[in-house]
């Protein structure tokens, strides 16, 4: 299984732990890191991940995204065509960084493009699947079975 993270999810457990969600979105998280850094999940990155992080004025959480990412099988580079497409994902109502997070992710064909952001999974209507890392793990278990 590919998964692509966005930068919302690779810093949930960073987020104020006292609202349920985010705990829950967060305890999600550490299982999902914990299946990557066992290889039982695989994640993909790109340039504007990298950018993002890059751009990330809290050096702790810095440092732990790049440490996750270095996990990434692949890195999709940014060209013209991601950038056309990613203008395309606009029109759907996503704008900037998470149209262009999404057109990587379509790119690099993955299963499952995670996100804590709720307008990405409401108005994404793409190749790939949007998806909350709590119901990402609901999955994984139900697989299990």
């Amino acid at each position: 299984m590919n998964i692509y993270l966005d930068t919302s999810v690779l810093n949930r457990i960073f987020d104020d732990q006292s609202q349920p969600r985010i705990f829950l979105e967060a305890s999600a998280m550490l299982l999902v890191i914990g299946l990557i850094e066992k290889s039982i999940i695989s994640i993909v990155s790109s340039d504007v991940l990298e950018y993002e992080n890059f751009r990330n004025p809290y050096a702790e959480r810095h440092i732990f995204v790049a440490k996750i990412l270095r996990n990434a099988r692949v890195v999709q580079t940014l060209n013209e065509s991601l950038v056309k497409r990613a203008n395309d994902i606009e029109k759907l109502g996503i704008q900037g960084i998470d149209a262009l997070h999404l057109a990587c992710a379509e790119k690099l064909k993955v299963d499952y493009f995670v996100t804590c952001d709720d307008k990405i999974i409401k108005k994404y209507t793409g190749k790939i699947d949007v998806i909350n890392p709590v119901d990402l793990t609901m999955k994984l278990l139900q697989k299990e079975k």
